[in-house]
């Protein structure tokens, strides 16, 4: 059985907790995934990443646009629209490039690296001091120099693109 005192410290608890939910809900910028868009900013524009590096694999650019426009579905509110809107990305793939990471003593690659560098330029309609322009992004993934890039190409560019959009994704609209 409580007594007087236990009920009025768990009503005080619980006055507590929905004062501060309804604080932090009320202020608009803030949510719980870790997004910090004002409450006037509605729409989103995410253009397609032109693929502008030397080594081809064509279905890059059109994977990329799509998982960074899944994260903003997933994970904001605001409705995607196919121009003008109050935020809007633009972005190329100028890197990807496979290099040797590590070196046998008998001098032979032991596993490579492929990386993908993006390029992107934010503008903020609303608040035109978040805008950025021209700033790189780059994701790796190591494979062992026994596969062929083409065994594992599929692999590492979903795991690449994923940490891609991530660092994206912060950048424009987590201000990480």
């Amino acid at each position: 059985m409580m007594t007087g005192k236990k009920i009025l410290s768990t009503i005080g608890v619980v006055v507590a907790l929905a004062v501060t939910m309804l604080v932090v809900h009320s202020c608009g910028i803030y949510s719980f995934t870790g997004t910090s868009i004002q409450p006037d900013v509605k729409t989103v524009t995410i253009n397609y990443f032109e693929y502008q590096a030397l080594k081809v694999n064509p279905s890059l650019s059109n994977e990329l646009t799509v998982a960074m426009q899944d994260k903003f579905l997933k994970l904001t509110k605001l409705e995607q629209v196919d121009m003008d809107g109050d935020l809007e990305i633009t972005g190329a793939v100028t890197g990807y490039d496979v290099k040797a990471t590590s070196i046998t003593a008998n001098e032979q690659a032991a596993q490579n690296r492929l990386t993908v560098t993006v390029k992107i330029s934010f503008t903020n309609r609303k608040y035109p001091e978040d805008d950025f322009s021209d700033k790189s992004f780059s994701a790796y993934a190591d494979f062992a120099a026994t596969e062929s890039l083409d065994a594992v190409e599929a692999t590492l560019c979903e795991d690449i693109i994923e940490q891609l959009c991530d660092d994206m994704f912060n950048a424009t609209v987590a201000n990480w």
